[in-house]
């Protein structure tokens, strides 16, 4: 057990100091591996390449349709269609919150949260140019539109934290739904309020918007879709999911599809988009992959078996241990998809088969684990915190304290809400 702490402990450290989970994974299973009697080749070869190659196998066509369906919707106009109304419609005085649901509608919609970044950046800065907002706060109302509750907590949400632990606990994208609702209630209303306070104690010190030094902002305005017609991909791909129950492959082949049919008159445009969209999926699907051989090996050393002890010795409801196990390996890993990956590879069986025998809902689990990816894995060196801090052109100094308000620390009281709901029957 201490080569699988040792093993972690080293993917942590090399993850904080930037360095590729392509690579970092590998290097650390060898660790568990050697530590744990097994022979050092054919742990990578054979059992860390088929955790690796099975999550691949599994999840590839989901990542790839996604990065498309997100990468067309922001060429085409109809991201930032939907952005630019929505912030209309709530007004320029409460530029927080328009952006802040802006960010959420993209994404609960289907938009990779990485995506949004880049198509609601124009807006935001707009908005909060206008409402003389310091731009320190733009990182986290950006983060709390795009990384909280619509990522992990709304039932339905076809956002992959939403979907991984589908196959493990035989349950939905719609799993647990008061669960979800009570969790988003706490990250969304918990993390507005929070900003709102933060915008108040900046304009009396005297902080107030100053232009970012780089003015390379892509234009607000442009040719764009009709509100109602850019709505209707992300509508699309929600319903069928949800309503007709469609795989999530063939819901987000038909939301592309159908961009494509509302955008015909810009067809020219299209091979680049999908190029780009598929290119930039192929990362993402093997940084996951990677994080997931690591739980492979961790599951077939000895030491697993007392890891798993321990954590199912949690003292309270198991669904405490799951939240944890998949808190800290999101934070280990620095990416919601990659911990929960690890986790569920690991231990999913297990707590499925204990949700069976306790009669608790396996849907308590998957929307457990789902939550509980969003927690930790916002911490400094997460990828998307990386992304919005580049993109707004702030620094960790600056914005990361509110960034881990919103998305660390009122996420992981979310997911107690979630489960205490649970202890009492709730789902």
């Amino acid at each position: 057990m201490l080569g699988i702490i040792l093993g972690l402990i080293v993917l942590m450290v090399l993850a904080f100091m930037g360095w590729s989970i392509i690579w970092v994974a590998p290097i650390a299973a060898g660790i568990v591996a050697l530590t744990g009697g097994l022979d050092l080749l054919e742990a990578y070869t054979d059992t860390y390449m088929s955790g690796f190659v099975g999550f691949a196998k599994q999840w590839f066509p989901v990542f790839m349709l996604s990065a498309i369906f997100g990468k067309l919707m922001a060429d085409t106009g109809m991201a930032k269609s939907i952005a630019i109304k929505l912030a209309n419609l709530i007004g320029t005085k409460r530029a927080i919150l328009g952006v802040l649901l802006a960010a959420a509608v993209l994404t609960y919609g289907g938009i990779s949260l990485f995506v949004v970044v880049f198509a609601i950046y124009p807006l935001a800065i707009s908005l909060f140019r206008e409402a003389n907002i310091s731009r320190k706060l733009l990182p986290a109302t950006i983060a709390l539109g795009a990384f909280t509750f619509t990522m992990t907590a709304l039932p339905g949400t076809p956002q992959i934290q939403n979907l991984i632990p589908i196959p493990y606990f035989e349950t939905d994208a719609m799993a647990a739904p008061i669960m979800g609702i009570a969790a988003a209630i706490v990250m969304a209303g918990g993390g507005y309020y929070y900003l709102i306070w933060r915008q108040k104690q900046l304009t009396a010190r005297g902080e107030v918007f100053v232009e970012p030094k780089d003015k390379t902002v892509f234009e607000v305005d442009g040719d764009m879709p009709i509100i109602w017609l850019s709505l209707l991909p992300l509508i699309t791909v929600i319903a069928t999911l949800n309503l007709l129950k469609w795989d999530i492959v063939i819901s987000l082949l038909a939301g592309n599809l159908l961009i494509l049919l509302l955008n015909i008159h810009k067809f020219k445009g299209f091979s680049n988009s999908i190029n780009e969209g598929a290119v930039s999926s192929v990362t993402a699907i093997i940084n996951t992959s990677a994080a997931v051989g690591f739980g492979t090996v961790v599951q077939a050393v000895p030491g697993f078996d007392r890891l798993t002890n321990m954590l199912l010795g949690i003292p309270g409801n198991p669904l405490i241990s799951e939240a944890v196990a998949v808190n800290m390996l999101a934070g280990a890993t620095g990416s919601a998809s990659g911990g929960m990956g690890i986790a569920l590879e690991a231990l999913g069986p297990k707590y499925y088969e204990i949700a069976l025998n306790m009669g608790i809902s396996p849907e308590a689990f998957h929307r457990i684990a789902s939550l509980a990816s969003g927690g930790l894995d916002a911490l400094p060196h997460n990828g998307a915190v990386l992304t919005v801090l580049t993109i707004t052109g702030m620094t960790h100094k600056d914005s990361y304290k509110d960034i881990a308000v919103v998305a660390v620390i009122i996420p992981i009281i979310a997911t107690a809400v979630a489960i205490a709901l649970a202890a009492m029957g709730i789902y």
